[in-house]
């Protein structure tokens, strides 16, 4: 199975790149120790770091803020996933436990500073990729039960005619949250050749902890505009 961006997407946003950490077998009933301690130490590290300072107008925020006003989306009404989570430590509302897989991602997201998305692959329904919405596409927002219009040409996760999440990396979906019982799924990290050092770091990062320490089977990845697609399936 693939994963790809479309080349609608990269000219709007020519210098966007993919980390991809495609993972198999892990155990996310399990309780890892070092997972928790490692999210306490991001948070600590974070809020050390943002203390006294406004968090979007911090230089690691400044390439989504101008992807975002390139894409014709208003960053102080749709904050990106990293600047909303950001903004949260930052006021010391700190961050729950929810689960190895969620928590994982959490603290490399906050250690780096970038977008970290985690997608359960068995829940997918057609192929999944970044594209611009159509007028078929609908979003069920986390929490809700009523799928809502997705606006058209609008930068999107998809997986079928299913939007998850909107707006690039603004909102994930109810669909395909993870859970205790997901065991096969795609890290995706996201970010520029601005700061492609910080993206392919956490991404191996992200890789050693789930290959050395948690016994899963993955395969690495990176999506740019000269390489689209991603082959997801680990022999």
């Amino acid at each position: 199975m693939n994963f790809y961006v479309t080349e609608k997407v990269f000219e709007k946003m020519p210098d966007v790149v993919f980390g991809l950490v495609s993972v198999k077998g892990v155990d996310n009933s399990k309780d890892y120790g070092f997972i928790h301690q490692l999210l306490d130490e991001s948070i600590a590290s974070c809020e050390n770091y943002f203390e006294g300072k406004v968090v979007k107008q911090e230089k690691e925020l400044q390439p989504y803020r101008n992807a975002f006003q390139t894409l014709g989306i208003n960053p102080n009404k749709f904050m990106s996933s990293i600047e909303a989570l950001l903004t949260r430590i930052a006021k010391k509302k700190g961050m729950p436990h929810i689960n190895p897989v969620v928590d994982l991602g959490n603290a490399i997201s906050l250690k780096y500073y970038l977008p970290v998305g985690a997608h359960d692959l068995n829940t997918m329904e057609g192929e999944f990729c970044v594209r611009t919405a159509t007028a078929e596409d609908t979003f069920l927002p986390f929490g809700a039960e009523e799928r809502e219009a997705v606006d058209v040409d609008e930068v999107v996760y998809a997986t079928g005619t299913k939007v998850r999440p909107r707006r690039w990396i603004w909102r994930q979906s109810e669909e395909g949250k993870i859970d205790a019982a997901t065991n096969e799924l795609l890290f995706i990290l996201d970010g520029f050749t601005d700061n492609i050092d910080a993206v392919i770091s956490a991404r191996d990062e992200l890789n050693s902890i789930l290959s050395e320490k948690m016994g899963c089977a993955t395969k690495v990845g990176l999506i740019d505009k000269n390489n689209m697609v991603f082959d997801m399936d680990i022999l």
